[in-house]
């Protein structure tokens, strides 16, 4: 008898990263208070009370039991349309928007859609791990924007210029970012985009973490104003951090009406339909809760300083980037790698953090810390923790 084989494009790939960070958490014996968990990005606060009310209603109602539309309800497509224009100032029609389960599978969408086997879609280093693994399990060559602590992890536009190959088809940048939190400024946005257009490449970019720009931010980018912003741009969304429900698996994507039909056709074959019962609450929680995710963007930002007043000064530990969910932190133990340091860190001081070189090899020098999971006087506990903390 011979075994069958499996996929090499996946067996090659690592376990997913958060499980197994995780698990050092719970080697850790309770010693200086309860585990901190930094490694997931996930909110720290429960959706709102109306949210869960719309979501049992639609769950509970014999209109949404069966299949939906491809491309995503209606009612919510139009509402999302609607946000989307009164953020960017643009004209942004529901025809623009593909509701799918999750900002994973917008992305994995938008990497079939764009690119096929064998050709290449660039990505920033640091990179969001799930990008690069997509991209993998999809036969994609992935190549890199290098990205470094003196740019505050923003990439620039020579080394836009500098990663461009025969056979790239997309650039995909995640604002504010996903490792490190950089946010990516309007000016630097538009300026990456016209060398996409100048070069016949999308630019994929996924705003997941949005809704947590710095108040009075004003608008990410401009980008959807510009004249045929659809021949080279697709934009990622999730509406999980913002209304609090990851488990429930929903994402966008804003794009051409053309790039949409073609998504639909991945989409028939990867779910058919994202879950109908959040799409219709979200319909109804677009308009209806702004107050209230305005407030969370507060309760997150201070969450943000609590982080950088921790920081300050301790004990040659460095904030090297910050913002929306996620800190990028140089830690202080040159000969030691970043999974030594977050494994030693989960044991020993009962905080989880996701190693550097998760995000690539070269970044061993540093842990991400996704601070929106726990509250402000919880992240000033890190303080007395890393202080005594030594391997």
């Amino acid at each position: 008898m011979t075994a069958a084989v499996l996929n090499p494009l996946v067996t090659r790939l690592s376990p997913p990263p958060i499980p197994a960070v995780q698990a050092w958490g719970r080697a850790y014996a309770g010693g200086h208070g309860p585990l901190i968990d930094l490694s997931q990005a996930v909110p720290g606060y429960p959706p709102h009370p109306d949210m869960l009310r719309w979501l049992g209603e639609a769950a509970s109602s014999v209109a949404y039991a069966n299949y939906g539309p491809i491309e995503g309800e209606t009612v919510l497509r139009d509402a999302y349309g609607v946000h989307v224009s009164a953020l960017y100032g643009a004209g942004i029609s529901g025809r623009n928007v593909h509701i799918t389960s999750g900002c994973n599978q917008a992305f994995i969408c938008a990497a079939m859609v764009v690119a096929a086997a064998g050709e290449t879609v660039l990505v920033t280093d640091p990179f969001y791990f799930n990008h690069e693994t997509t991209l993998s399990m999809l036969g994609i060559r992935t190549g890199f924007v290098a990205c470094g602590a003196e740019d505050g992890f923003v990439p620039t536009v020579q080394a836009v210029e500098a990663a461009l190959v025969p056979g790239v088809r997309a650039l995909a940048l995640v604002t504010p970012n996903n490792p490190t939190g950089a946010v990516y400024s309007p000016d630097r946005l538009r300026a990456i985009f016209e060398i996409c257009r100048k070069h016949g490449i999308w630019l994929i970019l996924d705003e997941t973490y949005r809704d947590f720009l710095a108040d009075g931010a004003g608008a990410p980018h401009g980008l959807f104003n510009e004249s045929g912003w659809e021949d080279n741009l697709i934009q990622l969304y999730s509406f999980s951090k913002s209304f609090c429900i990851p488990g429930h698996r929903l994402g966008a994507v804003t794009a051409g009406e053309t790039v949409v039909a073609e998504i639909a056709k991945i989409m028939d074959n990867l779910q058919i339909c994202a879950p109908r019962a959040p799409q219709i609450a979200v319909a109804h929680a677009l308009p209806a809760l702004s107050d209230w995710r305005a407030a969370n963007r507060l309760e997150i930002e201070t969450r943000a300083q609590a982080l950088r007043e921790t920081m300050a000064g301790l004990g040659g530990w460095k904030l090297e980037a910050i913002g929306a969910y996620f800190a990028f932190v140089r830690h202080p133990f040159p000969n030691k790698t970043s999974v030594e340091v977050a494994e030693q860190l989960a044991r020993q001081a009962g905080i989880l953090a996701i190693p550097g070189e998760y995000f690539g090899a070269g970044h061993t020098q540093f842990l991400r810390f996704a601070f929106a999971n726990a509250d402000a006087a919880t992240i000033r506990q890190l303080r007395g923790r890393m202080i005594d903390f030594s391997i």
